[in-house]
């Protein structure tokens, strides 16, 4: 997985989708132009399915955890100690070690699957949204407003996901996937008194590359908010509508 690279002319577009996901309501006419978690179920669970990329049987394995209806699953490859000869290397991320570290999980020779509860967050709503690929690029955003009591005088983590989703069946995959493409962790910071005239609401966009060999038309996005005890207490995923006429 590549750094972030901001490129003027990706920037430029890729800022203009993001003003327009982060304030267009779902069904106006910017719906063909990007895809939000507006209207969507609110996951009461997270599912975090973690393969090394040295496992060359583990994307197949019959026993991989299926996602429960009200569950958000989102699967990352582990570098491997083959590094690029791994079978999985193509689509490893650095950031999936990074991940179990914060979990608290040793690296697995294989896989493994954590399971956190999303505990809610009364009174506030997490959104994220990405627009159209443009240059290898994707607009996205993560959102929460307005800003939690429980927020206010805290530290929270919020974590955006570039992932493509694969169906079941994909490379003989037992489940559908939503495979971690980028990544995004940033701070938001409720210590921080808001000034005059500034909205309540933790935000962040970025432009994010989409991984060499993803399919483009399979990208969304996901995301969650960890308090500073790292419990998630609110998680979305965007899905796209057909196409308007």
């Amino acid at each position: 997985m590549k750094p972030f690279v901001h490129r003027s002319s990706a920037l430029a577009f890729t800022s203009l989708m993001l003003a327009a996901a982060a304030l267009a309501p779902a069904g106006t006419a910017w719906a063909q132009s990007f895809c939000a978690s507006d209207g969507q179920p609110k996951p009461v669970q997270l599912l975090e399915r973690f393969i090394n990329a040295d496992c060359d049987t583990c994307w197949a394995d019959p026993a991989t955890p299926k996602a429960a209806a009200n569950q958000l699953a989102i699967d990352w490859v582990l570098p491997g100690s083959k590094g690029d000869d791994a079978p999985l290397s193509a689509v490893a991320a650095r950031e999936a070690l990074a991940r179990l570290a914060v979990l608290g999980k040793t690296p697995p020779a294989q896989s493994l699957a954590s399971t956190q509860p999303v505990t809610g967050l009364k009174g506030a709503t997490l959104r994220v949204a990405h627009g159209l690929p443009l240059n290898g690029y994707l607009g996205t955003s993560i959102e929460l407003k307005p800003i939690p009591a429980a927020a206010k005088g805290r530290q929270w983590t919020a974590w955006l996901a570039l992932v493509e989703t694969l169906p079941a069946g994909a490379e003989n995959s037992p489940v559908e996937r939503n495979l971690i493409r980028n990544v995004l962790q940033t701070t938001w910071d409720g210590r921080k008194p808001l000034s005059k005239g500034e909205q309540n609401r933790f935000f962040d966009g970025r432009s994010m590359s989409i991984a060499e060999g993803a399919n483009p038309e399979r990208m969304r996005v996901v995301g969650w908010v960890e308090d500073d005890k790292g419990q998630v207490r609110v998680a979305a995923e965007s899905r796209c509508g057909p196409p308007q006429k």
